[in-house]
């Protein structure tokens, strides 16, 4: 099928005038309406729904919206809203003046991603506030920052995933200079950029692609209302919509790679899925430009074909977010196990967790009622990212609680360490490594009131399964989206400062071991012992030996090493120098008595 060159979507300066292409199959005509002139531009129907021109009276910097059969509405492909949802869009000259040429991303084993949210990452709430945060986080150790999502939404406060123009980069966290410009200063510190991207639903409010043709379909239902249209009729113009957008993040913004939100919600039953065809167009970027990038998903599947090859008919995407490594970790870490946490048990899973990647794979699910999930049979570790927190798993508690609110310091370290020791790819929320005392709550700022009260409905029906006599705090309140900001003074007092101590030196442990840095999952062996609640893990590389000892009880308990080695001890969470009362005590006759919520690591001698 001939369609447009997919990058060439929307409005674009060129050399000899402004590209202009909009998919809209069921109009009978398509002008573009220039604001602030009576200029009216006439568009000429090509194939497959799409009208275009080009022409010298729209020029970059004008604002303009399309009028459909007489009426107007902004372009889903705008890459600027100056004005918010509702108003105009606004022509942009996309060039950029990148000084980044000689960076390469690192290969997935080697990431160590730091998620964040533009909005309360500062108390700037933009894209400069976290330019300045740069240094700092090259300091700590990390190499890549994964974005919550910045396409236009409603008002400036959301976490994102309400987004109605999926080109266009959120006006009040600077536009799309602002985010040029991030990328660019992020690479000069070798630090990636991978950006949560939502392909599988439209926000609420804003949203005008329906009025330009069959962008959702009745076919399926997903939490959001109806899926995106990616199969039905039309589709094709959907498809390609989001394949330009996905090289126009790699093409115009030099992002690294793409975290591709709920793919399990990506309903699809053409012979080539969406992915599929994300994964080439992806591919096809990377061959041209020499440079990786990479795709990775959420996703609520367990399904291993998300992670398999194309030659396998699989996804072929380069990592997954693994939710059930977080479930089993907080819920052996003492969480409680209720809502969807109730379908883990304690060290139990956290180890099959650790050493699989998925805890269900193929057995009974409780929470589920069915029989859930694939084996990980040659998937390997750099395909899984694991956490002990996340946006989602801290903004989906009522409250909004952190680690920090939830756990000791003594746990909170051994959590830390569980995902650092990890044959699989860490990642960090904002704020983890220092234990915030700041919640990270739902939080909107929609303009229409109906709306408003059913979301502020909706968020208490969420919660109907956890037990709490609280209220949920108000989302569309800007109290509560200002208690969710950083408060960056604390990096510098008392148990916050020895938190960032703790979490500099095990990135830096876990960079230093040539074992760790491995990620390879065939290296480490698995035991458990659920009635003291303590984890092996033993490691084999080359010629080397090591063992980590995980304590999640509350009391102390005795672990035996095989006395046929020397061993030294090379981590210990209970070490003085981050706040522990340790350290632990030594080896006696083969055997160690491993403090309540501790993490100790020896090599052989």
């Amino acid at each position: 099928m001939n369609t447009p060159n997919r990058h060439q979507i929307g409005v674009r300066p060129t050399a000899d005038g402004t590209h202009i292409s909009v998919w809209a199959p069921e109009a009978e005509a398509v002008q573009c309406q220039v604001e602030d002139q009576e200029t009216l531009i006439t568009l000429d129907r090509k194939e497959y729904g799409y009208w275009e021109t080009k022409t010298n009276a729209l020029k970059a910097g004008d604002q303009y919206q399309f009028v459909l059969d007489g009426e107007a509405y902004p372009d889903p492909a705008s890459y600027y809203q100056p004005d918010g949802v509702h108003g105009a869009s606004q022509v942009v000259d996309l060039s950029f003046n990148w000084t980044d040429g000689e960076y390469k991303v690192p290969a997935m084993k080697d990431l160590i991603i730091y998620e964040l949210h533009i909005g309360t990452f500062t108390n700037t709430h933009d894209f400069q506030g976290t330019i300045d945060k740069l240094p700092y986080l090259k300091k700590l150790g990390i190499n890549a920052i994964e974005i919550m999502p910045i396409a236009q939404f409603p008002g400036e406060r959301n976490w994102g995933y309400d987004g109605v123009f999926p080109f266009a980069v959120q006006d009040s966290y600077g536009g799309p200079k602002g985010f040029q410009q991030l990328v660019d200063a992020a690479h000069a510190q070798d630090i990636a950029i991978v950006l949560d991207v939502v392909y599988n639903h439209f926000g609420p409010e804003g949203n005008y692609a329906p009025n330009y043709g069959p962008y959702f379909t009745d076919k399926y239902g997903t939490p959001w209302g109806s899926a995106i249209n990616f199969d039905d009729a039309y589709s094709h113009g959907v498809r390609d919509f989001v394949l330009a957008n996905v090289r126009m993040w790699f093409a115009d913004y030099h992002v690294d790679a793409l975290r591709i939100d709920a793919a399990h919600a990506l309903k699809d039953w053409s012979a080539s899925h969406i992915l599929q065809d994300i994964r080439k167009e992806t591919n096809a970027w990377i061959e041209e430009q020499e440079r990786d990038h990479y795709l990775i998903v959420e996703c609520d599947l367990n399904d291993k074909r998300y992670l398999e090859s194309l030659e396998k008919n699989g996804f072929a995407m380069d990592g997954q977010w693994v939710d059930e490594f977080h479930h089993a970790l907080r819920v052996a870490a003492g969480g409680k196990p209720e809502g969807y946490y109730s379908d883990f048990h304690g060290v139990a899973d956290l180890a099959k967790s650790l050493q699989h990647g998925y805890v269900y794979t193929g057995q009974y699910s409780e929470h589920r009622q069915k029989f859930f999930g694939t084996d990980t049979i040659g998937i390997t570790g750099d395909h899984f990212v694991v956490f002990s927190q996340n946006h989602d798993q801290t903004g989906n508690r009522m409250l909004g609680e952190r680690s920090s609110m939830l756990f000791s310091a003594d746990m909170q370290r051994l959590m830390a360490l569980t995902v650092m020791a990890s044959p699989f790819v860490p990642m960090l929320f904002m704020g983890e490594e220092w234990s915030a005392s700041t919640p990270f709550q739902y939080f909107v700022h929609h303009s229409d009131e109906e709306l408003i009260e059913a979301v502020r409905k909706g968020r208490k029906e969420e919660f109907k399964s956890f037990q709490s006599d609280a209220e949920a705090p108000d989302p569309q309140s800007e109290t509560t989206f200002a208690d969710c900001v950083l408060k960056w003074h604390e990096v510098d007092s008392g148990v916050h400062q020895q938190m960032l101590a703790y979490y500099e030196a095990l990135i830096s442990f876990r960079k230093a071991n040539s074992i760790l840095r491995q990620v390879d999952r065939s290296l480490v062996t698995v035991q458990y012992d659920e009635s003291k609640s303590v984890i092996v893990l033993s490691y084999a590389f080359e010629d080397q030996l090591m063992v980590g000892l995980l304590n999640f009880s509350s009391a102390a308990q005795t672990v035996s090493l095989d006395s046929a080695y020397s061993w030294e001890r090379i981590w210990d969470t209970s070490d003085p120098a981050w706040g522990g009362t340790g350290p632990t005590a030594d080896l006696f006759n083969g055997e160690i008595t491993i403090p309540a919520a501790t993490g100790v690591f020896f090599q052989q001698l």
